[in-house]
């Protein structure tokens, strides 16, 4: 029996770690994207530099989904220490394509699956001299064997290789040579296409693949951020490699100067020191990092909480506690974000769930701790920030004007009696600002010990605590002026699902899956925090709200409870956390669940 479908199937591959199959898998990729078929890709990968196993999933949907599934219909095992483990992922009624070069264990065959053996190995040895040739161009020959299987256009393939080796015209003819050994293999020994095939649609017009580290780098360069400081750590490094590969594009002038500053610190601690020192002086600064390296930022960032220093920090969530798996996605930072560093401390969060809101959310991430002079954190994560996402082309609004917020200029000190860093004036919380060297006027003691709203130090019990209930002040502006949230909302659905970043695909998927069942059910998804009234009124209509979260400890849940009173009796939590990206699959079963107990919509 087999499976039978047109622009549904996912691929999933399993290789070695530094074998060269990241080129190979996105050549598959985009060839499919090139056929006007919306497609993602999801990057399983060691922490290691090379010699584990790693896997590549391309889901192809014609119904545009985004989100990982349960289900693989082909896999290619390139890995025989993991090919039980492949064979075991592969759907009843799929396939599995192995190196049949060397003899395998029948004692892994499965009587419910189909079971292809290309000898890519000894093709490749035949026809390519060197051993590095050999095991790169072996990846590249499965390639040609896909592309038989499912009826890929080798045009396009072609295309893309002119278009990837433009410069370099002898690896054009040596990868060609490599698909076509797999791709003959496949027509003269298999029956193709197979029952799952691909299409071509015309859905990915105006449309990218991007991963949203690289999203995120070009925002801040629209943004207009000049100073860039990090330390290298996984899933983030990347986001900086961007900005520094747009800042060269853009940032440069013919005879090489530099309207940019990049440094790469000694830890996250000194990182973020240096943005406080560049943004305090009146850039625009950010750091990028993932947990870990906001444990190390702690006290920098109540420093910059206190003193009111604005600063943009990147936090590209792993998992955790501790290393945790570098290479596998959670939403573990929520809480450790929201209220980063000791004493009472609030932190505005942006969730982008995809690419495009990575891109969207430099911008307003900038402006916003600029305007609120305050530290603001972006919270993505792996899956987003290193996975290839189909998303709507990126635009620009060239009348776009930075916000910086109360900034005092030379002209405004001139007609002032005196400066006052930590005054409210206009009753938002927000005091006013300068900058260093504009006008003597200007001058203050910028501290992170105790301070008077004059901005003098002081240890009186009454001058600190109009301070600090001044910047609750200030929180409330923040919850004004951040995004407001995605409602989809029908007055007839008595239960509705509540998420934030990248839970959106899968919840959106299981919600359309879940109505063709009879069950209806609203959506909110957060694009910050503090959250803002529209959130507090979604709860607040419904008897009963799923929290779907990829975390073990329910952090979003926790946030609702305490910024806005959530009862918690309505607050169902529904949680992922084994570092997979989260799937439609997982949000249906739990649902359901839910269902079985009467308590579903």
């Amino acid at each position: 029996m087999s499976v039978s479908s047109v622009n549904e199937v996912t691929i999933k591959i399993g290789t070695v770690n530094g074998t060269g199959s990241a080129s190979a898998n996105g050549l598959l990729m985009k060839a499919i994207f090139r056929m006007g078929i919306p497609v993602v890709g999801k990057n399983y990968f060691p922490s290691n530099i090379q010699g584990l196993p790693t896997w590549y999933e391309i889901r192809v949907t014609g119904d545009g989904h985004m989100a990982r599934t349960e289900r693989v219909d082909l896999v290619i095992a390139m890995n025989v220490q993991t090919y039980e483990e492949d064979m075991a992922a592969v759907c009843p009624g799929g396939w599995l394509i192995y190196d049949s070069t060397w003899p395998r264990s029948r004692l892994l065959d499965r009587d419910d699956i189909h079971v292809f053996g290309v000898p890519l190995s000894r093709m490749c040895n035949e026809h390519f001299d060197t051993a590095r040739a050999r095991i790169l161009m072996k990846n590249i020959a499965y390639v040609g064997v896909v592309a038989a299987l499912l009826e890929i256009d080798l045009e396009v393939i072609k295309t893309l290789l002119g278009e990837t080796f433009a410069s370099k015209k002898h690896l054009i003819e040596s990868n060609l040579e490599a698909i076509m050994l797999g791709y003959n293999y496949a027509t003269e020994h298999f029956q193709c296409p197979l029952p799952v095939r691909v299409e071509k649609m015309d859905k990915t017009a105006g449309h990218i693949i991007v991963d949203g580290n690289t999203a995120a780098g070009l925002g801040c360069v629209y943004a207009g951020a000049t100073v860039g400081a990090w330390y290298p750590i996984t899933p983030s490094t990347s986001l900086m490699d961007a900005y520094k590969a747009f800042c060269r594009q853009y940032r440069e002038d013919e005879d090489g100067n530099k309207s940019y500053c990049i440094v790469q610190a000694e830890d996250e601690l000194a990182a973020i020191g240096v943005v406080l020192g560049a943004a305090w002086n009146g850039a625009r600064a950010f750091t990028p990092t993932s947990g870990p390296g906001i444990s190390l930022m702690n006290e920098f960032i109540g420093f910059a909480y206190y003193a009111e220093v604005p600063a943009v920090i990147f936090d590209v969530q792993r998992t955790g506690p501790s290393t945790g798996m570098p290479t596998r996605t959670q939403q573990c930072d929520l809480v450790s974000c929201a209220y980063a560093s000791h004493g009472d401390t609030k932190h505005v969060l942006l969730f982008p769930a995809n690419p495009e809101e990575c891109f969207y959310s430099a911008p307003q991430a900038f402006d916003l701790a600029d305007r609120l002079q305050t530290p603001i954190m972006v919270l993505s994560d792996l899956d987003v920030g290193m996975n290839d996402w189909m998303c709507p082309d990126l635009k620009w609004d060239e009348n776009y004007e930075p916000d910086r917020g109360k900034v005092l200029s030379a002209k405004d000190l001139e007609g002032m009696d005196k400066f006052y860093r930590y005054l409210d004036v206009d009753g938002d919380g927000i005091p006013y600002r300068t900058l260093p060297g504009v006008h003597p006027k200007g001058a203050y003691f910028t501290r992170g010990s105790g301070h008077t709203k004059y901005g003098a130090y002081t240890e009186d019990a009454e001058a600190y605590q109009e301070v600090i209930d001044r910047l609750l002040v200030k929180w409330e502006t923040a919850r004004t002026l951040v995004p407001e949230p995605e409602i989809q909302y029908s007055k007839f659905n008595k239960a509705g699902i509540l998420t934030i970043g990248s839970c959106d695909g899968a919840v959106k998927e299981a919600m359309s899956k879940l109505a063709d069942q009879n069950i209806n059910l609203n959506y909110c998804r957060a694009r910050a925090f503090p959250f803002t009234d529209a959130i507090r009124d979604f709860i607040d209509k419904h008897e009963r709200i799923y929290v779907v979260e990829q975390n073990r400890d329910a952090q979003l849940r926790t946030l609702l409870m305490l910024d806005i009173d959530a009862d918690p009796d309505k607050l169902v939590s529904m949680l992922h956390y084994n570092g997979l990206p989260i799937s439609a699959d997982f949000v249906i079963e739990r649902v359901l669940e839910e269902a079985a107990k009467g308590q579903a919509a």
